[in-house]
């Protein structure tokens, strides 16, 4: 019986082995084909929401590289740093011989970028505008890693949370809201941005929707003359909320009934399964609106 039992085990062990040995590959968000001969071992993240999304697959034990503020879930913080979304030390990446590459597309400049492809190192470039997004990431990253199980779970549970979350706020009366993702100069997100369709589930209108820009920059004018009802910003240990600037415009509905709101925007600016949980307290924040 004990000789049965090894021996199934060998089997298994094999069939794992094998399994991990099968080419793989996945289309990224550029358009681009990302082949590998075999699931990847090691692996570079270029954002700290793609180390979080190569957690939720079940892969974190293949990262090797991270950039920094790479600091969830807490194992991420003894990774070696590489660089941030400015600069990345090409020469400490070559030495850690990855077999592939995680890249922000739009948060690491195009300069950059091609100084990265010259190292000749598998790349998958992640570009996440919409929720589904994640679990799509979540899901390709899963095939690229070899451990699609996880990564199917992680992004069904990510599916479920999203449509709870527009079944309990979708059908609430609207309320104009301003995202101030940086107070000087005032910034805040167009319709394009994951943050937008946050707002939107919330019941929300973002009143700067119709802006080109990703991340638009406007004038404290055209900020007053759309008086949103309620104003939002992120604020964490490191970086406190500032909405001091909208005092002094007590026309605003938002200043009028005291809705300056703050709320942690460590997760909320991550797009990671994490983003849902987060966006559930944007709703609460948006309510507000309405009392």
């Amino acid at each position: 019986m004990r000789l049965k039992r090894i021996g199934a085990a060998l089997l298994l062990a094999v069939a794992v082995a094998s399994a991990r040995a099968q080419p793989v590959s996945v289309v990224d968000d550029s358009g681009a084909t990302v082949a590998l001969p075999a699931p990847a071992r090691r692996v570079v993240a270029l954002g700290p929401h793609l180390v979080e999304q190569v957690y939720a697959a079940g892969g974190g034990s293949t990262l090797v590289g991270v950039l920094r503020y790479s600091d969830f879930p807490p194992e991420a913080l003894a990774l070696p740093v590489v660089g941030d979304a400015v600069t990345l030390n090409l020469e400490a990446i070559a030495r850690l011989k990855p077999d592939l590459v995680l890249l922000w597309q739009s948060g690491i400049n195009s300069r950059l970028q091609d100084k990265l492809a010259a190292l000749g190192v598998p790349v998958f470039r992640s570009e996440t505008r919409q929720v589904d997004d994640i679990a799509a990431t979540v899901q390709r990253l899963g095939v690229l890693l070899g451990t699609a199980a996880t990564a199917e779970a992680t992004a069904a549970q990510v599916r479920r949370d999203w449509a709870a979350l527009q079944a309990r706020w979708a059908h609430k009366p609207p309320v104009r809201v301003f995202y101030q993702l940086w107070h000087a100069p005032l910034m805040t997100v167009s319709g394009q941005h994951l943050m937008h369709q946050a707002i939107t589930a919330c019941g929300g209108r973002n009143v700067f929707e119709g802006l080109a820009p990703l991340v638009p920059t406007v004038g404290w004018e055209a900020a007053v003359r759309a008086n949103p009802e309620v104003v939002v910003t992120g604020s964490a240990r490191d970086e406190p909320a500032r909405l001091d600037g909208w005092r002094r415009f007590p026309q605003v509905a938002a200043v009028a009934h005291k809705r300056l709101l703050d709320i942690d925007s460590d997760a909320l600016a991550r797009m990671s399964p994490r983003f849902v949980a987060a966006a559930h307290k944007l709703c609460e924040a948006i309510d507000q609106g309405r009392r």
